[in-house]
């Protein structure tokens, strides 16, 4: 089956929830992704550009669901597409999942390099590394770390 990228913004009970109960929901889940609503790749716009597109509005969504303290957290996932509904909500981004997102489908983790403000920079933590993403938000401090 075809498979979507989803963006799903988490906060540190989401976080919490994926470790201990291997997978995120109930579903829908609020996520984000590409979607129709931000037209096609073409001479000006690239899938990537999209993917940025949709990973940004999820960071941002992320930051709405954590306290001034609490590192914004981001989790990409690979799931089956018939579980992606498209809504109409203000980011062209914006999709439900019908499912809940299981562990084995989250590929990566982007968490706040520093808490507590709209452009700070998200460092890249693979999915093994959920422990350590889980460690870093609930101790609500700067996360030090090198880069990969």
């Amino acid at each position: 089956m075809p498979q979507t990228r989803v963006y799903v913004p988490l906060d540190p009970a989401g976080v919490a929830t994926l470790r201990h109960g291997g997978s995120i929901g109930p579903p829908p889940i609020p996520a984000h992704a590409v979607t129709s609503r931000q037209g096609r790749p073409g001479l000006t716009t690239d899938v990537e550009e999209l993917e940025h597109a949709a990973w940004s509005a999820a960071a941002a969504a992320a930051g709405g669901r954590v306290s001034g303290h609490a590192p914004r957290v981001v989790a990409s996932a690979d799931v089956d597409s018939g579980d992606v509904v498209e809504v109409g909500g203000p980011e062209a981004t914006e999709v439900r999942v019908r499912a809940p997102v299981a562990l084995r489908d989250v590929v990566s983790f982007h968490v706040d390099e520093v808490p507590g403000g709209p452009d700070r920079d998200l460092l890249w933590f693979d999915v093994t590394e959920l422990d350590d993403v889980l460690a870093l938000v609930e101790s609500r401090g700067p996360v030090t770390r090198r880069h990969p």
